[in-house]
């Protein structure tokens, strides 16, 4: 399978490089350009290309891995999704740094208007409420195995991004819809930013 990463900062390369470890393509893009990408490529290896974030929206499954700020200009402009699947994995932090601030989101959730600007998208919450340092310490810990959270409104599309995950070897947990489940797992929600384990 293609997957497409629109964002090249942390979160797209450490999930390229077990999408990658599965035999899955990667096509990484940025703002900048696949000509500011090759460092990246190249260290991902194998079955990794830089192109541009048109291209990126093209493949089977597309993760959109920004800064918030950055998350309406990164989908503008692309053609209409016509029901491909587009995993949300951003946090309506406005700032980051010295301390974390969270967007005003008028009472919405943010993968609702993610999904605004993705017209024609399954839009699929998942990826960003584990942080990248306990995500790449991998999927298991102990006898447990990591939780990761997916929310959506569209049952077939939330399927195939926990087949991903559970063959990147995490358990998963089903939050429902969009609107309910993403609050719950988006940044300032109760699930945020928890490294939860299950024993099976």
């Amino acid at each position: 399978m293609k997957i497409g990463m629109i964002g090249a900062g942390n979160v797209s390369l450490a999930v390229a490089r077990f999408a990658l470890a599965q035999g899955h393509e990667v096509l990484l893009s940025n703002h900048s350009g696949p000509q500011r990408l090759g460092r990246a490529v190249d260290a991902l290896g194998i079955g990794a290309s830089g192109v541009t974030v048109a291209e990126a929206a093209q493949a089977d499954m597309v993760m959109l891995a920004v800064p918030w700020l950055n998350v309406e200009s990164s989908l503008s402009g692309l053609p209409d999704w016509g029901s491909r699947i587009l995993i949300d994995a951003t946090n309506p932090f406005i700032e980051t740094h010295p301390k974390l601030v969270l967007a005003d989101l008028d009472g919405r959730g943010a993968s609702e208007i993610v999904a605004a600007f993705a017209p024609g998208a399954r839009v699929v919450k998942a990826f960003n409420s584990i942080t990248m340092e306990k995500f790449e310490a991998g999927p298991v810990h102990g006898d447990a195995r990591r939780v990761l959270f997916v929310s959506g409104d569209d049952e077939s599309a939330k399927t195939r991004v926990k087949n991903l995950i559970v063959s990147f070897g995490f358990a998963v947990a089903d939050l429902g819809s969009l609107e309910t489940g993403g609050r719950l797992q988006q940044a300032g929600g109760p699930l945020a930013g928890r490294d939860m384990l299950v024993i099976e």
